[in-house]
């Protein structure tokens, strides 16, 4: 996301307009998971012309398919709104990361042909990512099988949702915490890559040790498919994510000391404090 008013001050100026976001936020991060998209379905034209405005040629944008296809219609004939969805986002093709195609929790196994058709019709061009949160997919048998063999057939990305950090102690005192583990999934953690844009979607604590002590794993994991020419994608959330850009930049320099990346650029809002 990027639209989140308690960046400002932060991220964002104090007090800044939302029309300025999405660029304060291209400015510092290289990415961006598209909820919007989940709830509302595809944006109006004019939208994407401003998200096209004000992204620079590098972003990737990730929007994820609308729930009215993955949990409504559980991508049963869904193709004419599929490709609807594909065309609205037409001036942003140059700039999508993966899609991401989050599947219920109670789609499991035999709803597999369902998703090899979305697959089949899916474009060359465009990344995909797909996240499965059914137990059959986490018990490395016959269902986790088809499923990574799915997704290594047609190069789409098996999204990986780290809630280790999150579910790692008692949520006692601390609603914000309590609200996270009832609405995120526990599910296990599978670490592998079936495309070439490994998508990690890394759900922390409140408390920054705990973050750093489950992230610290990634730092060489990632360094490895870097180095095997593959583009690995990392989402940032925190039980609240009032603190998820701090985060974000907290596990980017966990990654930068040992591996060479640029660094990011300043947070606007902390800019804009320094000067007074």
């Amino acid at each position: 996301m990027w639209a989140n008013p308690e960046w400002c001050g932060s991220l964002y100026p104090p007090y800044a307009g939302q029309e300025g976001w999405l660029a304060d936020y291209a400015q510092v991060f290289s990415a961006v998971e598209g909820n919007t998209t989940f709830y509302s379905g595809a944006p109006k034209a004019e939208t994407v012309a401003g998200w096209s405005r004000l992204a620079p040629p590098s972003f990737r944008f990730c929007f994820k398919l609308p729930a009215t296809l993955t949990h409504g219609k559980r991508l049963h004939d869904v193709e004419a709104e599929f490709d609807a969805f594909l065309e609205a986002l037409a001036p942003l093709h140059d700039r999508l990361g993966p899609l991401l195609v989050q599947l219920p929790r109670d789609f499991g196994f035999a709803e597999l042909p369902r998703l090899e058709a979305l697959l089949t019709r899916w474009p060359a061009g465009i990344p995909c990512a797909v996240e499965v949160r059914h137990p059959e997919f986490f018990h490395k048998g016959m269902a986790e099988v088809a499923l990574n063999r799915l997704l290594i057939t047609h190069g789409a990305n098996r999204a990986m949702l780290d809630v280790r950090a999150l579910f790692s102690t008692m949520a006692e005192g601390s609603p914000a915490l309590a609200h996270a583990q009832n609405e995120k999934p526990r599910c296990p953690l599978h670490v592998l890559s079936t495309g070439n844009q490994p998508l990690i979607r890394f759900i922390g604590h409140l408390e920054e040790s705990i973050n750093r002590d489950h992230f610290q794993p990634w730092v060489a994991q990632i360094k490895l498919w870097i180095k095997q020419g593959k583009t690995p994608f990392l989402f940032v959330h925190t039980a609240d994510n009032r603190q998820a850009p701090q985060l974000a930049r907290r596990l980017f320099q966990a990654l930068a000391c040992d591996i060479d990346l640029p660094p990011l650029g300043d947070f606007a809002g902390e800019r804009q404090t320094s000067l007074f």
